[in-house]
């Protein structure tokens, strides 16, 4: 049984050969190099291809190649896996002639792979090879070869796959970013295709979680006492000052306690108030607005279009809305 340094210098050693294998991928990922130009017409292929891209694996490269068709298809680009040997009894019809298939094998010779690499050849389908042996079966029919580095696996005993598919994780990853960031993929057609869980939390819209019902709003001239209940029947612990149609002041719960032990009989809400407050627009990040509510470190704050208030926010509508 080995101990807990040999556990951990174990485990670092396996954490840097995979790392020594993602520097050499990126020192192949430069203009003029094979794998550099691969990727630039790969790039260009899944653009023009009217169809989708059809993403297969094998095993390990199976679970590498599902993750990619993941990635790509939440970014914007239309994918989907096909298991290969599914593909021999009849999930061959799933792909369509105007589709591109990138198809991934570590040694290039998968053989659940070959029905589908010769039904590219027979329809004439682009296929795109990501494998270490360019002289493997998978490489030479490819169309584009998209061929990984020379990297030892983490484990030089069993030769496991482990730094091969962190290769290919990481090359499907940047065949996505790339894609995405050409076609000005942006957060809003991010939240499209992540309306639930925190990354689709993140990139929502004011807009999307402000109070648009009747908000807590009242005049200048507003005496203390009708403010008071104003704020309490508003649910905010705020109310906003409004003249001309226009936000010009808020009064909280703070500024109440504030003036708390005043003669407040002839004050109005312009003689607390705060003026110019802090506001956001509809079109704000959800995420960004919960930012500058902790930065300024209150709990609310009103929407404003073009000065007119069209919306409240509370910190717990953030939280409702999983938005932290």
């Amino acid at each position: 049984m080995t101990s807990a340094p040999d556990t951990l210098d174990l485990a670092r050693g396996a954490v840097a050969i995979e790392r020594d294998g993602l520097d050499a991928l990126v020192g192949a990922l430069t203009p003029g190099t094979p794998l550099g130009e691969a990727v630039l017409a790969t790039v260009a292929a899944i653009r023009t291809a009217p169809g989708r891209v059809v993403v297969s694996g094998m095993g390990k490269s199976g679970h590498v190649a599902r993750k990619i068709a993941a990635t790509l298809a939440s970014t914007g680009t239309r994918a989907s896996f096909v298991h290969p040997a599914e593909a021999s009894h009849g999930d061959l019809g799933m792909i369509d002639r105007d589709d591109l298939v990138l198809a991934l094998s570590n040694s290039g010779e998968t053989r659940e792979l070959s029905d589908m690499v010769n039904y590219c050849a027979r329809f004439d389908i682009p296929l795109v090879a990501m494998t270490s042996v360019a002289g493997s079966t998978l490489g030479r029919a490819a169309d584009h070869l998209l061929l990984l580095p020379n990297a030892a696996e983490a484990c030089a005993v069993t030769r496991a796959p482990t730094t091969s598919t962190t290769l290919m994780m990481a090359l499907g990853d940047a065949l996505a970013v790339a894609l995405l960031r050409g076609r000005g993929f942006g957060p809003d057609d991010f939240r499209t295709y992540h309306p639930g869980g925190k990354l689709g939390a993140a990139f929502r819209r004011v807009g999307d979680v402000m109070r648009d019902g009747p908000m807590p709003l009242t005049g200048p001239d507003t005496p203390i006492d009708d403010l008071v209940a104003l704020i309490t029947q508003g649910g905010a612990g705020t109310a906003g000052i409004v003249e001309d149609g226009r936000l010009v002041g808020v009064v909280t719960d703070g500024d109440l306690r504030r003036n708390f032990g005043r003669d407040m009989t002839d004050l109005r809400a312009s003689d607390i108030m705060t003026p110019g407050p802090v506001t956001v627009e509809p079109d704000t990040l959800a995420a960004d607005a919960l930012g500058l509510l902790n930065r300024k470190q209150i709990q609310a704050l009103f929407v404003v279009r073009d000065g007119a208030p069209v919306g409240l926010l509370h910190v717990h509508d953030f939280l409702g809305e999983g938005v932290v």
